[in-house]
């Protein structure tokens, strides 16, 4: 017999579980992801262990391939009682957090397990850096201290992305960002080629509702996404993963002469430290807090990390 946290109730959109009842639900799921491949797949700080796979990421993947084989049930029914059978259209899964939370991470696992799954389905995964303006754009709008905020990203682009890719189309093309460069890089583009299932992750994905800048379509990307999944913390914690994230950047990349911020290579420890908890509080926390934390209600599911980067409870809406 399992048992629930306190935290749910009868009158909760979510079940809620611990982390025990949640690795309880991986099933028969083998771990077929070596200590190697998870390494490659790690983000800069970010600590995921083969027993975080185990317990989070394969009951996770478990319970995503169950999705998926209904929905494709679903749509075969649809076209079976329609007679025009139309083409194949991916699962489309989002994935949404703030800076320095291991969204990137998530995803990265999550592709890699999923494709192992039942049947070796393609799965592709696209993150939204790739539609942020140029920086030569950003600048010209007085927006360059704002990247990541909703204003950033050219919304039309990723809007009309993902609805070709929802629609079946053969071939969908989406731009390609470059953290060493901070920009998009021009001429460069990822090619998505009719997958099984596409992951889109980015901080702003879960958006949706509320009025836009004219121009902006009406319809966001959320709209097009069949499961959604909020990497959630406290903001105490990602402050402080963002600045030992900035640190080790400082002793790494960034002394990368092409680095776009090769200069912050030369600070101090506490120089360091003093800029990240500022870019934090005047940017990223910022945007925690007025665009991304709002949404958060909105995924189908929430993974709650506690101060050790570990997930120490999940939240499932319920159907």
């Amino acid at each position: 017999m399992t048992t629930r946290s306190p935290e749910d109730n009868t009158f909760s959109p979510y079940t809620v579980l611990t982390r025990a009842d949640w690795a309880g639900l991986r099933g028969a799921t083998p771990l077929l992801l070596s200590s190697d491949e998870l390494e490659d797949l790690r983000g800069l700080n970010e600590q995921v262990s083969l027993a975080e796979v185990e317990e989070i990421y394969l009951p996770l993947a478990r319970l995503l391939h169950l999705y998926v084989a209904a929905t494709v049930n679903l749509h075969q029914a649809r076209q079976l009682f329609l007679g025009n059978p139309a083409a194949k259209v991916p699962y489309v899964i989002g994935i949404a957090g703030s800076v320095a939370v291991g969204k990137s991470t998530t995803a990265r696992i999550l592709q890699a397990l999923l494709r192992r799954g039942p049947g070796n389905p393609k799965v592709d995964l696209v993150t939204t850096d790739g539609f942020l303006y140029p920086n030569h754009i950003l600048e010209q709008r007085g927006l360059l201290r704002r990247k990541g905020f909703p204003e950033s990203y050219d919304r039309r682009r990723l809007v009309r992305f993902v609805a070709d890719v929802k629609s079946g189309r053969a071939e969908v093309a989406a731009p390609v960002y470059s953290h060493l460069a901070y920009d998009i890089l021009s001429g460069e583009l990822q090619t998505v080629t009719q997958p099984e299932i596409v992951i889109i992750e980015g901080l702003n994905v879960l958006q949706g509702g509320g009025r836009l800048p004219k121009g902006i379509p009406g319809v966001f990307v959320s709209d097009f996404f069949d499961f959604s999944i909020y990497v959630d913390a406290t903001e105490d914690n990602l402050r402080q993963w963002y600045v030992e994230r900035f640190l080790r950047l400082r002793a790494t990349a960034f002394r990368d002469r092409a680095s776009y911020f090769h200069s912050y290579a030369a600070l101090s420890i506490a120089e360091a430290t003093d800029t990240a908890r500022e870019i934090w509080e005047e940017i990223n926390g910022l945007n925690l807090r007025e665009n991304i934390l709002p949404t958060r209600e909105r995924a189908h599911l929430i993974l709650e990390k506690g101060e050790n980067h570990l997930v120490q409870q999940v939240r499932l809406r319920k159907l």
